[in-house]
């Protein structure tokens, strides 16, 4: 990678991201938690949260990824809160196809994805960038969404 696909690669929108990850942390007694690994670059996100009516009601996550992991989880959650299981779904298979197949980002209610469209060539970070929705789906399911 040189120094310019570095520099495009990790705009400053990507860093202030990866800075501000809303709901850092653990939940107590949580309706679902899962941990999920990139065997690639060993990042991890763990996500823990509560579902009510069928929406996320309580989300955390503990994060330990690079700048676009972080960034990522960042942008899960900021809109998880209130989402649906299918909802989820929808996002993560939009964030799926931008990375691999030049899709469009995710849609609403999963604003804000544009910023991680430079990764699309750098697929040694795909697997880092898909944690948070993955940990989160996979969540979802074990609570019954």
């Amino acid at each position: 990678m040189s120094d310019a696909d570095l520099v495009s690669l990790y705009s400053g929108r990507i860093l202030e991201l990866a800075a501000s990850i809303p709901h850092l942390g653990r939940l107590d007694a949580p309706h679902a938690s899962v941990k999920k690994r990139s065997p690639l670059c060993g990042s991890t996100v763990t996500v823990d949260l509560d579902v009510n009516d069928g929406k996320v009601s309580r989300f955390a996550q503990d994060v330990k990824a690079c700048a676009l992991g972080q960034a990522s989880a960042a942008l899960v959650g900021t809109n998880v809160i209130g989402a649906t299981r299918a909802q989820v779904q929808t996002a993560r298979d939009q964030l799926l196809a931008m990375l691999k197949d030049g899709g469009a980002p995710p849609t609403a209610p999963f604003d804000g994805f544009d910023a991680l469209v430079p990764a699309r060539d750098f697929k040694n970070r795909h697997a880092s960038i898909m944690l948070a929705f993955d940990a989160t789906l996979e969540a979802l399911e074990q609570a019954g969404a």
